[in-house]
């Protein structure tokens, strides 16, 4: 059975999705800006929206800290840059695979 986790590494810009304690992928991911820094912590995800509109590209998996989220981009040249609200920006066809594979309920683990 599948004990999937997501440990978002802000020093790296990485998302790993790990199995049973495994990385079994890793995302290239978008974080805050400076002023608006991602927040360290442990959070799960809590709801998916597709087709969110705006900025936030194909999917939005919303976190237990309210107006915070995994998302896609209408601008897959921020990835790899502090350039978001504090969010985990990710490009669009790895948030759908992502989706795929994590439940609501998944524990997302940002660490600076």
């Amino acid at each position: 059975m599948n004990m999937y986790r997501i440990i978002v590494d802000l020093s790296d810009r990485k998302l790993y999705l790990l199995d049973n304690n495994i990385v079994t992928r890793a995302f290239p991911i978008g974080i805050g800006k400076v002023l608006t820094k991602t927040p360290v912590g442990i959070y799960t995800i809590i709801n998916k929206v597709p087709h969110p509109g705006g900025p936030f590209g194909v999917l939005w998996m919303g976190l237990s800290r309210p107006h915070y989220g995994i998302h896609g981009t209408n601008a897959p040249g921020s990835i790899g840059h502090e350039v978001s609200h504090g969010c985990i920006r990710m490009y669009n066809e790895d948030v759908l695979a992502l989706s795929r594979l994590v439940p609501i309920g998944t524990q997302v683990t940002i660490r600076a």
